[in-house]
């Protein structure tokens, strides 16, 4: 028994709008050699399939346990800590990794709950409302003059970095000396992905409620302010802490409205 397995059950695979079934099984292939098994789907084109089960080559219990969204946000919901996998630079300011960068980044955040590593489609990966949930952003060094890389490829470099750590986490078990970064114990269980973003909700609509864009775009606004809370890494505690300021500045905003109802 793969003795790497426990904190490998915390580690997701997501596949954003897959197009091919194929790549699918292939990828589901890609995992299990690499003793990854948490695979979730969001919007597959065609899902179960016959070609996907055909290209899993005898990775079928990843295909069958494997967890269909209707949305990123759904599939990533009680995530700890989530990656986005994107070929390019994107507007939207992400920590940008490397794969063996991340690596050991996500297995540090493993020990506190489940991480994800997100890939997008065939063709245009994922749309920058998709980054936008994710912490950061891994890009694979592939050769600049020929850098398509397969989503099944994609998904094993991303797998084999994270085998590494996880041998080494076990005991060394491999001659690749991966430094895993330790984290602070504590007390409070860290903020979900489904509590952070709850809290950007509520923060957007508090911004709105007390003119804080003053006509200007809320987007941009918006984007810098989640990078600022997710760098903090709020844990459940300060979330409802946070979700109780904005609460009053909507209670004040309301009462302000209801006393000078011309403004």
């Amino acid at each position: 028994m793969d003795s790497a397995a426990p904190t490998a059950e915390r580690i997701r695979i997501v596949l954003v709008g897959t197009q091919h079934p194929g790549n699918i099984g292939s990828a589901a292939r890609a995992m299990k050699t690499m003793g990854l098994h948490r695979l979730a789907l969001v919007a597959p084109q065609r899902f179960p399939h016959a070609d996907a089960e055909a290209m899993a080559a005898g990775a079928g219990d990843v295909l069958a346990d494997a967890s269909v969204h209707d949305t990123l946000a759904e599939a990533v919901a009680d995530c700890r800590w989530v990656v986005g996998c994107t070929a390019r630079d994107r507007r939207i300011a992400l920590e940008q990794l490397a794969p063996r960068d991340a690596a050991p980044r996500l297995l540090a955040e493993a020990g506190e709950g489940v991480v994800a590593v997100v890939f997008g489609r065939e063709r245009t990966g994922l749309e920058n409302h998709e980054l936008q949930l994710c912490h950061a952003a891994v890009h694979i060094p592939a050769n600049p003059d020929y850098s398509s890389l397969n989503l099944a490829q994609a998904v094993q470099v991303l797998a084999y970095e994270l085998r590494l750590c996880l041998l080494a986490a076990d005991g060394g078990r491999t001659p690749v000396a991966v430094p895993v970064p330790t984290r602070t114990e504590r007390r409070e269980p860290p903020a979900s992905h489904a509590e952070l973003e709850g809290f950007f909700g509520q923060l957007a609509d508090t911004l709105d409620a007390i003119d804080f864009h003053k006509g200007r775009t809320p987007e941009a606004a918006m984007h810098k302010l989640r990078r600022v809370f997710l760098r903090a890494q709020p844990d459940a505690r300060e979330v409802r802490l946070l979700r109780g300021v904005l609460a009053d500045a909507q209670r004040m905003a309301r009462l302000a409205g209801e006393r000078d109802p011309g403004t």
